[in-house]
Formats: structure tokens, sequence, C-alpha cells
């Protein structure tokens, strides 16, 4: 494993990886193709693939890649606009009107 990811925590690895599969829609990797891309021992990165497909992010492919189980967007709640109510003090400030030097 490299320096930079020696020094990560397990967490912070699987965050690293969830990323860049998030960020990469159809990214498939074999674990090999992983090791490479994020530097990591053979070991270490099956382990943390095996705990991404137990985490039921990423599935195991026939032809031996790892992919995201549910690949493309992501699906959040849509987001709505926020109604700004001006109370109290506020509400009594008038507007500021620019003034023009010449």
């Amino acid at each position: 494993m490299d320096k930079a990811l020696a020094i990560m925590s397990r967490e912070q690895i699987l965050s690293r990886i969830r990323s860049e599969y998030l960020e990469m829609p159809g990214l498939k990797l074999t674990c090999a193709q992983a090791q490479r891309l994020w530097a990591m021992d053979q070991q270490t990165c099956s382990e943390v693939l095996d705990s991404l497909t137990e985490d039921r992010f990423l599935r195991r492919r026939d032809d031996g890649t790892y992919a995201r189980l549910v690949d493309g967007s992501v699906a959040f709640a849509p987001l709505r606009m926020a109604k700004a109510e001006r109370s109290g003090a506020l509400a009594r400030v008038p507007p500021r009107v620019a003034s023009h030097s010449s």
C-alpha cells in the first residue's frame, strides 16, 4: 500500500473508493486494476472490495469486475426552494437605496 493510503483509516479508504465509483458512473474494475488505481496491496484491496460488496454498494460481476450495484445517478430527495420570511426587527428595516455620487 502506498504511503498516502497507509495513513488513511479503513473508513477513509472505503469513502474514497465509494467517491470514485460515484464520480465515474459505469466504472468497472478488476481487483488488479483497483490495486493499481489506489496503490493497494492485493490483500487490502480484496478486503475493501469485499466489504463494499457486503455493504451492497458494489457487486462482483461474472467477468470478475467490481461495479456499483445500482449504477447511474444517485437518488436524492428533490430540492425545494425555501421561502424566506421577514420577522421582528428586520421586517421594519427598509431596503437600502444605492446613492450615486457624481
